[in-house]
């Protein structure tokens, strides 16, 4: 109990998304209330097939990282990250924010965790859906029901937290993703995911476990090279 108890507590401090000021409590009105249980997505599970959109992204001195996307169940998340990220602007930021056994946090363009905007210039509402956030999910960071902007987010713990699932309004489908894979259940239904790495966890696991500073800033920068938005081979 202790152990998501101390979660919690961190997820206060590191999920501001775009805000200025305070920070997030992950919570966000829709993803509090009590909701009806849904079915697990199957293509979590699944690498990306033939001809799918994917994204590469080169992360400087560590590797590349290949995602995945939900344009079914959060078309505004994905054509957002794909529009910035082929125009550029993610090119050159750096992850902001990373803790081992939890995420690592990027798209901000001052670093900071504080700024950045979505491709419309204003902040878009969330997508919630039968989605989880299991380990290698990405989602978008925010400050507050529907405020996303360009933070984003990928899920890296591997912890289960099987003996709390019940606590989170998961169909046993959805649990059953989480015993298997990891991630971080109370992030359900307040972060939108949008996107699942099938290759390059190692890298994602890596770059968690670099020195960080009192603000879980790497202290020595993690940069994002770029980001190619193509197709599966």
């Amino acid at each position: 109990m202790k152990k998501i108890v101390l979660m919690l507590l961190l997820l206060c401090l590191i999920l501001p998304g775009c805000q200025k000021k305070g920070a997030s409590d992950g919570q966000s009105e829709e993803g509090s209330s009590a909701a009806e249980p849904v079915s697990v997505d199957e293509n979590q599970e699944t690498a990306a097939v033939s001809g799918e959109t994917i994204a590469i992204m080169t992360i400087k001195d560590y590797g590349d990282i290949k995602i995945k996307f939900f344009p079914d169940s959060a078309p505004k998340a994905v054509e957002n990250f794909q529009t910035l990220a082929s125009s550029g602007y993610y090119d050159g930021l750096i992850f902001h924010r990373v803790i081992d056994e939890f995420m690592i946090q990027g798209g901000d363009p001052t670093g900071t965790g504080y700024y950045g905007e979505s491709c419309w210039g204003e902040a878009f509402e969330d997508e919630f859906s039968n989605l989880v956030p299991i380990r290698g999910a990405l989602c978008m960071a925010n400050s507050g029901a529907n405020t996303n902007g360009s933070q984003f987010f990928f899920v890296q713990a591997h912890e289960s937290y099987k003996d709390y699932l019940d606590q989170f309004g998961l169909s046993d489908e959805q649990k059953e993703l989480f015993i298997n894979y990891g991630g971080t259940p109370w992030l359900y239904k307040a972060h939108t995911v949008f996107g699942q790495v099938y290759e390059g966890m190692d890298v994602i696991d890596t770059i968690a476990k670099v020195q960080t500073d009192g603000n879980d800033k790497p202290r020595q920068d993690v940069i994002i090279e770029h980001i190619e938005i193509t197709t599966a081979p």
